[in-house]
């Protein structure tokens, strides 16, 4: 037990430094303040949490992905969130962050919470590997709800484990799914990352846990059941 927390701290240690060696410069641009969405933001939220928040995000995805050296990171210096008066909930593009005032305006729960979820969510597409566009688009995006469940923002609203008809159906249907395959193998989602570096295959899963991923699948979907 001893060794296990000397390592755990040891890894902590090293983040710790990571962080310091790779700063990151946030922006936060409420650009519909004027809208009902847009104050909501700003009464709600605000760009300090915001900011405060992608600070926490990028540490909680290095360290879910097991990014330890600057040779496993991405190139980024900064990302920029935008607040805007656009449709749907939020997207990230080019190092940019785009949430949707509308958004914010019509939900009506904890806002603060669920927009947390969704910049960890859109934070982890900033961070992670595509397989250089390769990748099925729901494995990514499932990937980036699999963090977010892993931070502890995953919404009521989300499918029980066990539910979806396809392993790379998206979001929170694959997100259980990657947390099923982690539990079979520790550290799974962050070797499957670092596979998709350079290119993409269905094999990495035959190559990670010894089965197809349909095997898988079928096997997560049974013991759901």
């Amino acid at each position: 037990m001893a060794h296990n927390i000397s390592s755990f701290l040891s890894f902590l240690a090293i983040i710790a430094a990571l962080q310091q060696t790779t700063a990151v410069d946030y922006t936060v641009t409420n650009r519909a303040a004027a809208t009902p969405g847009g104050v909501k933001f700003t009464n709600n939220i605000g760009v300090g949490y915001t900011k405060q928040t992608l600070f926490s995000a990028k540490k909680f995805i290095w360290a879910t992905f097991q990014q330890n050296t600057r040779r496993d990171i991405k190139n980024v210096a900064r990302v920029s969130v935008f607040i805007d008066d656009m449709d749907g909930v939020a997207y990230a593009s080019n190092n940019e962050i785009h949430v949707s005032a509308k958004y914010i305006q019509g939900y009506s729960g904890d806002v603060k919470t669920e927009i947390t979820g969704v910049l960890y969510h859109e934070m982890t597409h900033i961070w992670q590997w595509d397989g250089k566009g390769q990748a099925p688009g729901g494995l990514i995006e499932g990937i980036a709800d699999y963090v977010r469940l892993k931070a502890g923002y995953a919404p009521s609203h989300w499918v029980r484990p066990g539910q979806g008809d396809r392993w790379d159906q998206g979001y929170d249907v694959t997100a259980r799914f990657q947390d099923y395959c982690n539990g079979l193998r520790g550290g799974f989602v962050a070797e499957l990352n670092k596979k998709m570096r350079s290119g993409y295959d269905n094999g990495f899963f035959v190559e990670l846990l010894g089965k197809t991923v349909d095997q898988l699948w079928a096997e997560y979907k049974a013991n759901a059941n």
